[in-house]
């Protein structure tokens, strides 16, 4: 496993992203159904024999929230880990105060918080604490959250009595934010951060949402500070792993027998000061895979990084949807399964042979069945908007989506 290193400690350059945590029927606890999220179990077994195999592996860097798998992820990550056998000297801990609720904008409620995870996590301090999703609902919202009540210099009394021992945050959104923090580094003297990074996200990130800012500048900005990356969605959250014509037609003559995942592993893992790069992984064979492409990782070569860049090229021209099934904008109050409305275009529009009518609307009725409330049930309410960390204009494109089904239905009649 290859690794990088913070405060004099090695970090594998592939870290367990506990976003996506497998369920006894099969699929994650992040997923959703009619009802709300999935009711099916996490598969604790499942999960404990992938923790262990990573431990195994070389894989040390965990990273959860309290806001994760329906508020489950850290217990489970925190059983798994005891499991595992292995001493806490050897995994590390990233967690999150994850304060996104107005009732949880107290100091009192932050610290209830952190005491939480630590119990659910089965441990006495966290290695790795971040504000989670600084930029997310705009700069007043990020004050509200960690300067006007306090939480964030309570922050810095943690890690200065080591019941924490690095402070970061996680960036979406509002630029001013992430401005903000780096304006105030010679203060808070931040030990990592966590962004949005991947190889359209490096150039294109402000062409797939006006809000973002490109992960290249991210990145430069942060290791001119000296500051080490940690990085999410190095897949787009699944979107760059998925098969896609685009994306196959450019990188596949370069390795015929490398997976579309490991490009994007592959092009994260050529920078520097990459710390670790999470990955949220479900299924044995996505544990496996990741782990044999970071063991050790094959930097880019000029020409892979050309046609990685052609890819992304390829890949905007399509007009994708910015969406990254993270489901921040879930619950919708009217039932839509949002994301799931959105990827179904997507999947229409990466098609290798574009569909005909009539396939089109069989993969709505596959992916979006009558019972999850389809794109016509949509309000334009806007609820779900201020959640979105791609600033998707998600009233917009359910009602565009909307629209396309009705003119795909006349023309099948």
């Amino acid at each position: 496993m290859t690794t990088r290193t913070l405060g004099g400690r090695k970090v594998s350059l592939l870290g367990y992203g506990a976003m996506r945590l497998p369920t006894v029927d099969g699929g994650h606890a992040n997923a959703w159904n009619k009802d709300g999220y999935s009711k099916s179990d996490i598969d604790q077994k499942e999960m404990d024999l992938q923790v262990k195999y990573m431990l195994d592996h070389g894989v040390n860097y965990f990273d959860s929230s309290p806001a994760y798998c329906r508020g489950e992820s850290e217990a489970c990550l925190g059983r798994a880990l005891k499991a595992s056998g292995y001493d806490r000297k050897d995994y590390i801990i990233a967690t999150k105060l994850s304060n996104f609720a107005p009732q949880q904008f107290t100091l009192e409620a932050c610290k209830k918080m952190f005491e939480d995870s630590l119990r659910f996590l089965q441990t006495d301090y966290i290695d790795n604490y971040l504000l989670h999703a600084i930029g997310n609902g705009g700069f007043d919202m990020f004050k509200k959250r960690y300067l006007d009540n306090g939480a964030l210099d309570w922050c810095v009394e943690l890690r200065a009595q080591k019941r924490i021992r690095a402070l970061g945050f996680s960036f979406h959104g509002d630029p001013k934010a992430f401005e903000w923090a780096m304006e105030h580094h010679d203060k808070y003297h931040w030990d990592f951060c966590q962004i949005q990074m991947n190889y359209v996200d490096w150039k294109h990130g402000n062409e797939l949402a006006k809000r973002n800012l490109d992960a290249e500048y991210l990145y430069n900005t942060l290791t001119a500070k000296g500051i080490p990356v940690v990085i999410m969605e190095p897949l787009l959250g699944g979107r760059l792993a998925r098969y896609n014509y685009a994306l196959a037609h450019a990188l596949t003559p370069l390795d015929p027998e490398a997976s579309l995942a490991q490009w994007g592993l592959r092009f994260c893992g050529s920078w520097p000061n990459v710390l670790t790069i999470l990955s949220g992984m479900t299924k044995r064979f996505h544990v496996e895979e990741n782990v044999a492409t970071c063991s050790p990782l094959k930097p880019c070569s000029p020409a892979e990084f050309a046609a990685l860049e052609r890819a992304a090229q390829a890949l905007l021209k399509l007009n994708t949807i910015p969406c990254n099934d993270c489901k921040y904008c879930m619950p919708c109050p009217y039932g839509l399964d949002i994301p799931k409305i959105l990827t179904f275009k997507n999947e229409v529009l990466t098609a290798r042979v574009p569909p005909t009518a009539k396939e089109v609307l069989a993969l709505y009725a596959k992916m979006v069945p009558e019972e999850l409330r389809r794109a016509d049930h949509c309000t334009g309410c806007g609820r779900c908007q201020p959640h979105c960390p791609q600033s998707i204009n998600i009233a917009k494109e359910i009602a565009a989506i909307d629209k396309w089904i009705d003119t795909l239905k006349d023309e099948v009649l």
